[in-house]
């Protein structure tokens, strides 16, 4: 059996009872550790917290082993059972739906227990789930490679007043391009996108495309690290987003559509200079 658990958003505390008890009775744990993270991902000791409280060891999954090596994960899978553990919810991320395919075609047992996401969690500004659009992934620009795919996203809902989610890039064990040329990989750093750097190449895309999607004036809502004890919401214009210190990650950013008044009166309580904190 394949159990697909959720942890959601906050620390090794917010997982479900039920994912708890599928934790405990399996006999193989990995963690994946690549399109997102709790707040034990920031600090040395983390791990061990999971660990401790799930009563398991723990084996971190990287992108590598779950794109490239899922084989073993599998094997082990038919055998006895496995907790492949994921931040937020098990579907937040389509590298989690095809491990689900390739083990249903192998004919493997499957059972995914949900947890909270940013998808829902979001909420808490109180802009109303059902009139969001299509969600955005924004990737880090380079020199040389700038994709605006995106662009046209936001564009068809704000001409529909929906908000739009935007999901902010997260670079965890990539190759470097320059050891990728030279044939041994070499991992940069990890860089996790801040609200301010969304705004400005979303502001870089609009000055480039010139269709009035939005501008400097656009009514946002920055969110950083949702779930946690410190989360902080910050509503305001994209000019004054862009000065903000939301602080440590994971951030993500909401484009405001039309609101409907109940939706403006919760903003308020989180427009800049007055209290973030929710």
């Amino acid at each position: 059996m394949l159990y697909i658990v959720g942890l959601g958003l906050g620390d090794e505390k917010d997982v479900t009872i039920k994912g708890l008890e599928a934790i405990r009775r399996c006999d193989k744990v990995y963690m994946e550790a690549y399109t997102s993270l709790l707040s034990f991902g920031l600090s040395s000791h983390g791990l061990s917290n999971l660990e401790k409280l799930y009563g398991k060891p723990i084996t971190v999954a990287d992108r590598e082993m779950v794109e490239e090596k899922a084989d073993g994960i599998l094997a082990e899978a038919r055998s006895g059972d496995v907790a492949f553990l994921v931040v937020g919810d098990p579907f937040g991320a389509t590298t989690h739906t095809d491990l689900v395919v390739r083990a249903k075609t192998l004919g493997i047992d499957v059972k995914v227990v949900h947890n909270a996401s940013v998808m829902n969690a979001v909420g808490v500004c109180g802009l109303q789930l059902y009139r969001y659009g299509e969600t955005v992934s924004l990737p880090f620009f380079t020199e040389t490679w700038k994709p605006d795919s995106f662009y046209e996203k936001i564009q068809k809902n704000r001409m529909l007043g929906l908000h739009t989610l935007c999901l902010l890039d997260i670079r965890v064990k990539e190759p470097s391009l320059e050891s990728l040329c030279r044939g041994k990989k070499v991992y940069e750093p990890p860089r996790y996108m801040t609200i301010n750097t969304a705004v400005e190449q979303l502001l870089e895309v609009e000055s480039l495309q010139g269709q009035d999607v939005y501008n400097e004036d656009t009514h946002c809502v920055g969110l950083a690290r949702l779930g946690s004890e410190d989360q902080m919401i910050v509503a305001g214009s994209m000019r004054q987003l862009r000065t903000v210190d939301f602080g440590a990650p994971l951030h993500c950013l909401v484009i405001v559509g039309s609101m409907h008044p109940l939706e403006e009166e919760m903003l308020e309580f989180y427009k800049l200079g007055k209290t973030s904190e929710a």
